[in-house]
């Protein structure tokens, strides 16, 4: 979970290198996102040859967060950051590669180009 100014590593390689939370979309007082979830940031730090330049507003999905999540079978997920790829407003990657471990709950909302680049998904 993660919420309004939260810093977030790029797990991509679009050039970026933290995203900060603007906010987490999906209704006028959300507050909190979830892994799976997209959010509103801004660029905080890129490389000069990226496609994403420093303080330009992006779309990002988290795919780890440190705060554990509970599944349906009763277990639990944490990672040992938070974690976001940065996507455009089609919800298609503005990346070509991924970095680091994904979580499950990406693929299952519906965002399964990013489960098949990353090379693993808990």
């Amino acid at each position: 979970m993660v919420q309004h100014r939260t810093y977030l590593k790029v797990a991509d390689n679009s050039g970026a290198k933290f995203v900060q939370v603007i906010q987490p979309l999906g209704g006028s007082g959300k507050r909190i996102a979830r892994l799976g979830d997209i959010m509103v940031g801004v660029v905080k730090g890129a490389l000069p040859n990226g496609q994403v330049k420093d303080a330009e507003i992006v779309r990002v999905v988290l795919v780890r967060a440190k705060k554990e999540t509970r599944r349906l079978d009763g277990s639990y997920v944490k990672f040992d950051d938070n974690a976001g790829v940065i996507i455009d407003k089609d919800n298609n990657l503005r990346s070509t590669r991924i970095f680091g471990p994904i979580a499950r709950e990406v693929r299952d909302k519906g965002f399964s180009k990013i489960a098949s680049l990353a090379p693993e998904v808990w």
